[in-house]
């Protein structure tokens, strides 16, 4: 029998209704992108939006204010967007409020460009090393939250081939230096954490275009003219397509949510192939039909950047590819890839 009245009985419904929302909502998983605006951050979030039946919240944060509209139209509206400065922290507080405790933080965010970093390293080091994003992990009282960080390939001083994980990092730019900086400090401060050294990321253009110049249709672009162009022949990277990378972060994450286990790791990010600069520009050309007599090999010392670049720091990636079981695409299959894209767009 029950003893209460009609409107004490929807009040009870809507209570329970609320609670088993309150369950659900607690149940689901949650991701925070920083630096979702940017190359890779807004090619995760893509994938993150294309994915069927996932149970788990979507956050981002950036420091451009507003967040580009193409960016916003193409995304879910259940995405939350969040103004975060890095360098002060600003911004961490209402993605507690309204967010709460991410179980997975990806930080994409970063000052990438050598001569910028070189020119500014207090800036160089506030924004690469996540000091405010990991002093606020603390202010939850269950600190369980993985931390995917993407580093670079550049914290290797380039004086061989095939760096692993476990060689001496030696950078030789400020850049370099502010990203051992922030591994170090990382190691230090995060019971959880993935480090990935990445080395150039390269793929289609991104939902809203970035400013940046992208590697391949940078090249395409000045082939295409029929002008001849001086590519560096003595400086070798291990180019990684984009999807890869977000291949990367997502299996850490899914691993990381399914099983929940300490997760200390470095990987080196990188493609199959070692290739130098005249290498990058002779697939788009062999692949485009250009004239690869185009193609002018010059040393990396006869140009001045403003900044010491390493020579060689091309990657062994055979722990990424034992423990992920992931297998970058080749750099030309890659770039075949990306001017697919770039035709379709």
């Amino acid at each position: 029998m029950s003893f209460s009245s009609p409107r004490q009985s929807k009040i009870l419904f809507s209570v329970s209704k609320n609670i088993r929302k309150q369950k659900k909502k607690m149940s689901r998983k949650r991701v925070l992108v920083v630096g979702g605006t940017g190359y890779l951050g807004q090619h995760l979030l893509q994938t993150l939006s294309e994915l069927q039946g996932t149970s788990y919240d979507v956050a981002v944060t950036h420091h451009s204010a507003p967040p580009p509209q193409p960016l916003l139209d193409a995304l879910p509206p259940s995405f939350d967007f969040f103004h975060v400065d890095l360098r002060t922290g600003s911004g961490f507080d209402a993605v507690s409020l309204k967010f709460g405790q991410p179980d997975v933080v990806v930080n994409c965010a970063a000052l990438s460009v050598p001569r910028v970093c070189e020119n500014d390293p207090d800036s160089a080091m506030s924004i690469n090393v996540p000091s405010t994003l990991v002093n606020w992990f603390s202010s939850f009282t269950e600190n369980r939250i993985l931390l995917i960080h993407l580093s670079t390939d550049q914290v290797y001083e380039g004086v061989k081939s095939f760096y692993k994980e476990d060689d001496k990092t030696t950078p030789v730019n400020v850049y370099g230096k502010s990203k051992v900086a922030a591994e170090n400090y990382i190691a230090e401060k995060c019971s959880n954490f993935a480090i990935l050294r990445s080395s150039i990321i390269f793929g289609p253009q991104t939902l809203s275009p970035v400013r940046k110049s992208l590697p391949i249709q940078w090249i395409d672009g000045v082939l295409s003219k029929g002008d001849k162009v001086e590519f560096f022949h003595d400086e070798y990277r291990c180019p990684v397509y984009v999807k890869d990378v977000v291949t990367v972060i997502l299996a850490l994450t899914n691993g990381w949510l399914s099983d929940g286990k300490q997760m200390q790791m470095v990987l080196n990010v990188g493609g199959p192939d070692r290739v130098s600069r005249v290498q990058m520009a002779e697939a788009v050309a062999d692949i485009r039909g250009y004239n690869t007599t185009l193609i002018k090999p010059v040393s990396a010392s006869s140009v001045e950047r403003g900044v010491r670049s390493p020579a060689d720091i091309s990657m062994d990636i055979t722990k990424l590819v034992q423990t992920l079981n992931i297998h970058p695409v080749t750099y030309r299959d890659g770039v075949k890839l990306t001017l697919a894209a770039e035709a379709k767009s």
